[in-house]
């Protein structure tokens, strides 16, 4: 009898097969969208693109009303800005390629299940041919991918050409995006668009935190021929904090703080461009660490979670709301927080109190800019980074270096509070010897918050950090939090895939043939069940399970089935 094929058995199973129409596109874009103001239906859905992707009603009625200004009488010209909205569930087959990415990019870079992410460019002119008097109009780019620098470019650079030439440039431009590269981490990507090259990095979750993602030159002109000089895109997502966040930049800290254990947020801003970014500013403040509640960089009256977020009748949510609308200043004042940001200009850094702070302000939008809460922080301030940034005032420093200043050193401090639960939790993996090869691998110990807090003490937060305070009453709120628990499942996943890729590494060494010559025939026809299932399964396992493991264990297979009979031979071979 001829051996089984067992490379070519399980290899199959990782080929994704040949590219198929709008494959590449769907891996950036789900679809564009075009919403106009009708005089009966108000804000409607008049174009979908390609028109094959379908939308539920809900999701439908989100983007319609979010793809316009909530007050749009000060919004003449043109606006752009980003929303983040609940999707229905989508039964489909991820690839072994998506899954891969998945898998080798950080967690704040994958692919959104649960949200779909807009990207508007709005467009209000005068038009005495149109009834209501103006052109309303907002072209909409929909992804599931938090790739706001990266899409905000893109629909910037599209939005003016669609209100020219109509539908044409959506042709056109989902052309382009259907020859883009997929997404790769850790590489550097030409992606052309209308006659245009953006040149992004994908992060891969080997890089630096803090490290910058940006490639630090434009590729040889021989890999992307005959193009123009790309424009490159420092990162696909993170926003400028120091240009967001500049007029409330003293209470930095406090803000970190909100961010890290998810509290209720309110951002209220004279724009949805402000609006938007700043929200995303708050969320990032805690990277390298993913935000894991949600966040809406801008929320309208006529969001379908409106009544959610607005009851009093249970505590307001972890969730972090942007608006515009003066209406929220009265109806989410019993939300916490308030962060109110004027128009974004040249500010000069200083360190003097916002107005609000332990305050019960009124809450209004013609209150100055600052941050409104009854909030007490459990660390003090890091007052040098505040005379670093004052340097740059005189003589003035480039907006960019002062941004990577103030990144820098959010990345430090979140890594300082992080770095004591990641040795925490690797000393709960068991050790390597106890992994049997003719056993399941062993479990790691449950997290014990109290165990975990008595190692402070001697290697804590402020052995690398100059911020002073109550650490530990800072880690028991954070363990109550959805980032908590999304950071410790995810390290979790992380702890037992390592150490199912041991156990393959020990089984795989391990002799097989030995082991099986005193055993039942249904104890090898188990085994042999058993490694098939691992080999099967190893696709989703990061780290890779190597070649010469699956080799291996391949070579288990085909000895193990040779000490069986023919008829048995035949029924495992094609099972």
């Amino acid at each position: 009898m001829a051996e089984c094929d067992w490379d070519e058995m399980f290899l199959r199973s990782e080929y994704d097969g040949p590219v198929l129409p709008w494959d590449r596109f769907r891996r950036w874009v789900t679809c564009f969208c075009i919403v106009t103001f009708d005089l009966e239906l108000g804000q409607a859905l008049e174009l979908v693109y390609p028109e094959h992707i379908e939308l539920t009603d809900r999701e439908k009625t989100s983007i319609c009303y979010l793809a316009f200004p909530d007050s749009n009488s000060g919004c003449m010209g043109d606006t752009h800005f980003h929303f983040r909205i609940r999707c229905s569930p989508r039964s489909c087959r991820r690839s072994q390629l998506v899954m891969r990415f998945e898998d080798e990019v950080p967690l704040a870079y994958r692919s959104d299940p649960a949200h779909f992410y807009g990207f508007a460019y709005f467009r209000q002119v005068k038009d005495p041919s149109i009834q209501r008097g103006y052109f309303q109009k907002s072209v909409v780019l929909i992804s599931r991918l938090p790739y706001v620098n990266l899409f905000s470019e893109v629909v910037q650079l599209i939005a003016p050409s669609y209100f020219e030439n109509g539908e044409l440039t959506l042709e056109t431009v989902c052309h382009d995006i259907d020859q883009w590269p997929y997404p790769e981490a850790g590489h550097t990507l030409q992606l052309p668009l209308m006659g245009n090259v953006m040149q992004v990095r994908v992060p891969s979750r080997g890089d630096k935190p803090g490290a910058v993602s940006s490639p630090d030159h434009p590729l040889p002109t021989h890999i992307v021929p005959q193009m123009p000089s790309p424009k490159v895109i420092p990162t696909l997502k993170d926003p400028d904090i120091f240009r967001c966040l500049q007029s409330v930049l003293p209470h930095i800290h406090l803000l970190w703080e909100l961010a890290l254990t998810n509290e209720p947020i309110v951002v209220m801003a004279p724009s949805p461009t402000i609006c938007s970014e700043t929200v995303q500013a708050l969320a990032s403040l805690i990277s390298p660490l993913h935000y894991c509640a949600d966040y809406r960089p801008f929320f309208t009256i006529h969001d379908t979670e409106f009544k959610e977020y607005t009851t009093r009748t249970q505590a307001p949510p972890g969730v972090i709301l942007g608006v515009t609308n003066p209406f929220f200043a009265k109806t989410l004042q019993h939300w916490p927080h308030m962060v109110r940001i004027g128009e974004m200009s040249n500010l000069v850094i200083s360190s003097k109190r916002s107005p609000g702070i332990g305050q019960n302000a009124k809450r209004t939008l013609s209150s100055k800019p600052g941050i409104y809460t009854k909030y007490k922080q459990f660390l003090s301030k890091d007052k040098l980074i505040f005379r670093r940034l004052s340097k740059g005032n005189h003589p003035k420093r480039p907006p960019e270096v002062q941004n990577a200043i103030l990144r820098r050193h959010m990345v430090e401090l979140t890594q300082s509070f992080m770095i004591p639960l990641e040795r925490y939790v690797a000393s709960l993996m068991p050790l390597q010897r106890s992994i049997s090869p003719w056993k399941h691998p062993p479990g790691l110990r449950p997290f014990d918050a109290d165990e975990f807090l008595t190692t402070l003490e001697h290697s804590g937060p402020q052995l690398t950090s100059r911020l002073k305070g109550n650490w530990v009453g800072l880690y028991r709120k954070f363990f109550r939090c959805a980032n908590f628990e999304g950071w410790l499942r995810h390290r979790q996943q992380e702890i037992r895939q390592k150490l199912e890729l041991l156990h393959l590494e020990v089984l795989g060494k391990a002799d097989v043939v030995g082991w099986i010559q005193d055993k039942q025939e249904v104890e090898t026809v188990d085994l042999f069940l058993q490694i098939k299932e691992k080999l099967a399964g190893s696709a989703s396992i990061y780290p890779p399970v190597s070649l010469e493991v699956k080799q291996q264990l391949k070579g288990h297979l085909s000895s193990i089935i040779r000490t069986l009979p023919e008829d048995l031979q035949f029924v495992l071979k094609n099972s």
